[in-house]
């Protein structure tokens, strides 16, 4: 069965067509500056292709430069916010997609991005099925005391604001992943997992189910990321307010100029930590703030989940950056974990343990695979 995985920006497209039955991938790619003209503000003399529709034709035509003429079963869609409605990826029709764009104030910078993306593929090829995918999904089981802000009720009923978290689909991936590294039934596995990117959350993992998440209302919440501050006084922002900040400012300050970025000056974690190597003090103290947030986060949530039977880490620079997986460990003695240094420092494409055999709680890099979450999840809806 072929699975067409879409992952819909603004201004990017990213697709991947694999092979569900087989678990390979047949070809992929990314299609960029969709609508964007000089300077990158849409206007001027177009760049890439003009919207997500000619974009789509783009794709179109490298899959069967590619592929030749092998016949798609399904589209799977990433979508970022499911709110409350949806628990489980589901198949899109007319009024699936307009309740995913009721959600766009939720999450104004993806959301809308999703839709154009499903929208692309119904005009194309209106008898293909189309499965959406959320990133909320998987966190529709915490329990009310983890969703719930400390404020007036009617913020959630009217608004909808409370905790819904994200990374669902690579969270899911990994726990089950996690589980079979240690040989555990998915539903006996209590764990911390931490999806390090760019974009960074930490899950409580308990009986293979999230409950509870470093992200919330939006995905600013949480840890220390590349350009997101995480968690801050909210107080901060009524003081900015006051003395003149729009809320375009503050928005654009914590989402795109804090993290590693307002701390160290780069947002890419290699850049730092050789920084940091190098003898530069911001760099070093950027790590230490992000190291210890990242710390606090996995020593709460060993509580969450009733003692953690694993600590896991994922993504970019959970997969890859040896030197932060050491800092965030070496703050976590008190509960007996202990990395075993040449295990930790050795790069492999393959879920490993890193840790010694004395370590209390085993200490696990599980690579995660999003799409090929996303195509099984849309070949068991499609049924294939």
């Amino acid at each position: 069965m072929l699975v067409l995985v879409i992952n819909s920006g603004s201004s990017s497209l990213k697709y991947q067509v694999r092979d569900v039955v087989a678990g390979m991938v047949l070809t992929e790619g990314l299609i960029e500056k969709i609508g964007m003209g000089n300077g990158g503000d849409g206007d001027g003399e177009i760049e890439g292709p003009r919207d997500h529709a000619e974009a789509l034709e783009l794709v179109d035509a490298a899959i069967h430069a590619e592929l030749g003429d092998l016949d798609l079963a399904a589209v799977g869609h990433r979508v970022v916010h499911g709110g409350e409605r949806f628990a489980e990826p589901v198949l899109i029709d007319n009024e699936i997609t307009r309740a995913i764009e009721r959600l766009n104030p939720l999450a104004p910078l993806h959301n809308p991005a999703n839709v154009l993306g499903i929208r692309a593929i119904s005009k194309k090829w209106p008898d293909l099925p189309q499965v959406a995918v959320f990133d909320t999904a998987f966190h529709r089981t915490l329990p009310e005391h983890a969703w719930r802000y400390a404020v007036p009720d009617e913020l959630y009923t009217n608004h909808g604001i409370r905790r819904y978290g994200f990374h669902g689909t690579s969270h899911e991936y990994v726990t089950h992943r996690a589980a079979g590294l240690l040989d555990l039934p998915v539903d006996e596995f209590d764990g911390v997992i931490a999806h390090l990117g760019n974009g960074a959350s930490v899950t409580a993992i308990r009986r293979g189910q999230s409950v509870d998440t470093s992200m919330g209302f939006t995905p600013l919440e949480g840890l220390v990321m590349g350009t997101r501050s995480g968690d801050l006084d909210p107080s901060i922002l009524v003081f900015l307010g006051r003395i003149g900040w729009t809320p375009e400012d503050i928005d654009t300050m914590l989402n795109r100029e804090s993290g590693l970025k307002g701390l160290a000056g780069n947002n890419d974690m290699r850049s730092v930590v050789e920084a940091s190597e190098a003898g530069d003090a911001k760099a070093s103290m950027a790590l230490a703030v992000t190291s210890y947030r990242l710390a606090k986060y996995i020593g709460g949530y060993h509580v969450a989940v009733g003692g953690a039977k694993a600590l896991v880490f994922t993504a970019g620079i959970g997969e890859n950056s040896h030197q932060f997986r050491a800092l965030v460990t070496d703050r976590l003695n008190a509960l007996g974990i202990e990395l075993d240094a040449g295990l930790n420092s050795q790069r492999s494409k393959e879920p490993r343990v890193i840790s010694t055999a004395a370590s209390a709680i085993p200490v696990l890099v599980v690579p995660t695979d999003e799409e090929r979450a996303i195509a099984e999840a849309t070949a068991a809806v499609v049924g294939g």
